[in-house]
């Protein structure tokens, strides 16, 4: 067994190169998208069953966006994005923890060596799902700032008028907000894959040590990882938005 921080290809479609993460990705994007479809096809007015569950999952992440934003209509604004963020990367972080995932593969020859190539792999271990996920919400992030406050209230967060003073500290602080925007995606990117990566090396150690009981408390302690590591990514998409779509004015306020 070899720990490779890239996603394996197992196939190709067209020229198209398919890995393990980008598998299991398209798995659990589909999974969410028949689940919303089929529980909601024939709502009721009083929800039961599948429909019970989606409803109060929605809620509770509507009241976690408006606990933050403290405004209703820009939590709603916001909820489509966020929930869709939240969603996929929790079950992207608990899909890495099922039976088989970075342990079940077939053996391939690689630089004269025999490894075996994994079937699975959880998508946020691979490092260009991560840039992905973080490119989408900074994005977002840009639009829903457009938006709010039209392209010239939004781009005087980062230039300065020539005409108005102070003219250095006006442009110095504009760059850093510039250079901070690209951080953004660095940062993003980073913490979920170190997080999730490292969660899985180490069950994929542990089993291969120890594969009875001992590794169960470490799979626990990932499905809990999981969780915070979606309800963290949600959370700063969620700051960032609010910092976004608030002027200068309002903001100092």
């Amino acid at each position: 067994m070899e720990i490779s921080i890239i996603a394996e290809k197992l196939f190709s479609i067209a020229g198209f190169s398919v890995t393990n993460s980008l598998l299991i990705a398209v798995f659990v994007a589909v999974l969410l998208a028949l689940s919303t479809v089929f529980s909601t096809r024939n709502p009721k007015q009083v929800p039961r069953g599948m429909q019970n569950v989606i409803e109060t999952v929605f809620e509770g992440l509507l009241s976690f966006i408006e606990s933050i934003t403290h405004d209703r209509k820009q939590a709603r604004d916001f909820f489509p994005l966020v929930a869709t963020i939240f969603l996929f990367v929790l079950f992207s972080n608990w899909s890495g923890l099922l039976p088989g995932a970075g342990t079940v593969g077939l053996n391939e020859e690689h630089a004269g060596r025999i490894i075996m190539v994994p079937f699975l792999r959880g998508p946020a271990a691979d490092l260009n799902m991560t840039v992905a996920l973080s490119l989408i919400s900074v994005f977002s992030v840009q639009i829903f700032g457009i938006l709010a406050l039209g392209i010239r209230g939004y781009a005087s967060k980062f230039l300065v008028a020539p005409w108005k003073k102070p003219y250095v500290i006006g442009m110095v602080v504009g760059l850093l907000e510039l250079i901070g925007e690209f951080a953004k995606i660095l940062s993003f990117s980073f913490r979920l894959f170190g997080n999730v990566f490292a969660g899985e090396v180490l069950l994929t150690v542990m089993l291969s040590l120890v594969p009875y009981l001992v590794p169960l408390p470490f799979l626990l302690l990932e499905v809990f990882v999981g969780v915070v590591q979606a309800a963290v990514f949600s959370l700063l998409t969620i700051v960032f938005l609010k910092m976004a779509v608030t002027g200068h004015e309002e903001g100092a306020h």
